[in-house]
């Protein structure tokens, strides 16, 4: 790819004069028209030439408008950011519907950088080139428009640049260090180059490569490109998405949770103690090691989660934990792919974050109640699975819990908490009504775990039609998984 952009195009000073006026009104017109659209522009400007992407930024603040262009430039992480996946940063910049974010070398320069300097080995690489991918993919299955600029300066034309500002001091102010580091590790980073440029070039998502040798013909290609696309998106009707076929069965993973699992008081009393210690002691080492982890809770309404949750809580220190609630998403979150409110709330090094629902929404209550399109839903495992995936890898712990009942169960709580003065909030019309979909919602269960419990990330199916034996049952799991994170 690289050498199809070696063309050491030029293009000439009236050529670019003549051009500049109209694009410059074309690029207005389509960033006003994006902001009524329902799709956002994200913006990569990566390459090899950092005097490119540089000049590249600043044409594009002076030619469009700047208050609109939501521009973010990845620099070394910072402590907060290493404290997190390592896509956490970018997912938090994600722009708005009607908005462009620009990312300034982000993801593909990261992993040229971790492979050149030897921080990723060859399979390293290929695990970090395959959440790029996936990434990029989720987003354009979102409607985002992803636009990829590779900005590339042949070597001699490098060469040139460097002796050049060495000589002349007007030119010299441009060059850093970095440009130097460029030229000595030049040869061997351009193999690893193409390899990540044919790597994460798609159709959704494909690389454009720009010969950065002519700064005129650079500004041109680039804005041409930009224009093209956005007012292409903009004139488009949205395809219908393909839907994968759909598979006729899954095991009954719900049938085999044995129901009547039950613990007299005396016995509960003496596990809870035991494991509220254990667990008291755990969350301090995992504080002290800085070893994070998520907890997912999901199972039928009045399966005893918050029960659940409030045994774990009451062994921890308040600042070792934090609980995230999920309700219908918000204006702000509606606008952006499912996935950005949940990155944007990972946890800190050592604390312990937990869901009392979580991102299975997708595939749950949106599949059964029909809040998602089936493309949608359907495509959400692999993102789901490469979510968690590189939670795991960023050496979290992460356990998913499903709390199982049976319909006898539920309606005997409901008509309890109907008769509890403070449980009747809990309440509604719409938990009488779920109860007609309960067959749909085991065949989505039973779907969900077959195609998103792994050994990095497992689904623990718990018996909770007995509430005291459910909350040990928890209770160990998560005493076992910080065990098994932990040093």
């Amino acid at each position: 790819m690289l050498e199809a952009a070696e063309q050491g195009l030029k293009v000439s000073k009236d050529e670019y004069a003549a051009a500049e006026p109209g694009l410059r009104v074309d690029l207005i017109n389509a960033q006003y028209d994006l902001q009524n659209a329902d799709f956002s522009v994200v913006l990569i400007i990566a390459g090899d030439d950092r005097i490119g992407m540089n000049e590249t930024i600043q044409f594009m603040h002076e030619w469009m408008d700047a208050r609109y262009l939501q521009t973010h430039i990845f620099h070394l992480p910072t402590h907060e950011e290493l404290e997190r996946p390592r896509f956490w940063r970018y997912w938090r910049a994600l722009p708005p519907q009607g908005r462009i974010g620009v990312y300034v070398g982000a993801w593909p320069l990261n992993a040229i950088a971790d492979r050149v300097r030897g921080r990723l080995d060859g399979d390293g690489f290929a695990r970090r080139l395959a959440h790029i991918r996936q990434f990029e993919q989720d987003l354009a299955n979102d409607r985002t428009l992803v636009l990829k600029f590779w900005l590339h300066i042949p070597k001699k034309d490098l060469k040139k640049r460097l002796k050049r500002a060495k000589k002349d001091k007007q030119d010299s102010w441009q060059v850093e260090e970095t440009d130097w580091e460029v030229y000595d590790i030049y040869d061997r980073a351009m193999p690893h180059v193409e390899t990540l440029l044919a790597a994460t070039h798609t159709d959704s998502c494909p690389w454009h490569v720009v010969d950065t040798s002519n700064d005129r013909f650079r500004n041109l290609t680039f804005a041409r490109t930009l224009l093209h696309a956005v007012q292409q998106r903009l004139a488009s009707t949205p395809p219908a998405p393909a839907v994968e076929p759909a598979v006729a069965d899954f095991p009954d993973a719900l049938a085999g949770v044995d129901l009547s699992r039950s613990l007299s008081k005396e016995k509960y009393s003496e596990a809870l103690n035991e494991y509220q210690a254990s667990l008291a002691k755990l969350s301090r080492e995992a504080r002290k090691e800085g070893l994070s982890s998520v907890l997912v809770f999901e199972g039928w309404d009045a399966a005893g989660k918050g029960g659940v949750i409030r045994r774990i809580t009451q062994a921890m220190a308040v600042r070792d934990y934090r609980i995230i609630p999920i309700a219908a998403p918000t204006e702000e979150e509606r606008v952006r792919h499912y996935l950005w409110r949940f990155w944007r709330q990972l946890p800190p090094a050592g604390q312990m974050l937990i869901f009392d629902r979580s991102w299975y929404g997708r595939v749950l209550v949106e599949r059964v109640e029909g809040f998602s399109p089936e493309a949608a839903w359907r495509r959400a495992y692999e993102e789901i699975n490469d979510f968690e995936a590189q939670l795991y890898e960023h050496g979290m712990v992460v356990q998913k819990f499903w709390l199982h009942i049976d319909p006898e169960e539920q309606l005997r709580r409901f008509k309890a908490r109907e008769q509890t003065a403070y449980k009747k909030y809990k309440i509604t019309e719409e938990d009488y009504r779920n109860r007609e979909k309960w067959d749909a919602y085991v065949s989505a269960v039973n779907e969900m775990v077959a195609r998103t419990s792994t050994g990095r990330a497992p689904w623990h199916l718990v018996a909770a039609n007995d509430k005291r034996s459910a909350r040990i049952q928890v209770l160990k799991a998560v005493c076992n998984g910080l065990k098994g994170g932990l040093k």
